[in-house]
């Protein structure tokens, strides 16, 4: 299994709309990538710790069975679902492709 990990890091002055990302940009990314092998999508909230900062406001990982769907995926959909990502957050994302063992 292939995993592409979405990063969204946080600062002092970042901002991140939970309600638009669960409610219209991971159901776009869901309805674009399902057709190209997207099997999960799983999302973890970073929750405020003592004093410290999280180093990023949320943490995605959209599976697919092999690196291929997810290159034809985002091939097909990249520019429209990256040209999402202003309407919820003010920060870039750091992405990451990754083998699950």
């Amino acid at each position: 299994m292939i995993r592409l990990t979405v990063l969204y890091p946080k600062t002092e002055t970042s901002q991140f709309d939970l309600t638009y990302y669960l409610e219209k940009h991971i159901p776009l990314v869901k309805e674009r990538l399902t057709p190209f092998g997207l099997v999960e999508v799983d999302m973890n909230e970073a929750l405020p710790g003592g004093d410290a900062l999280p180093p990023y406001a949320m943490i995605t990982f959209l599976a697919f069975n092999t690196p291929e769907e997810l290159d034809k995926g985002m091939g097909t959909h990249g520019g429209e679902l990256l040209g999402d990502i202003p309407n919820f957050t003010d920060v870039e994302p750091l992405t990451q492709v990754v083998r699950v063992l």
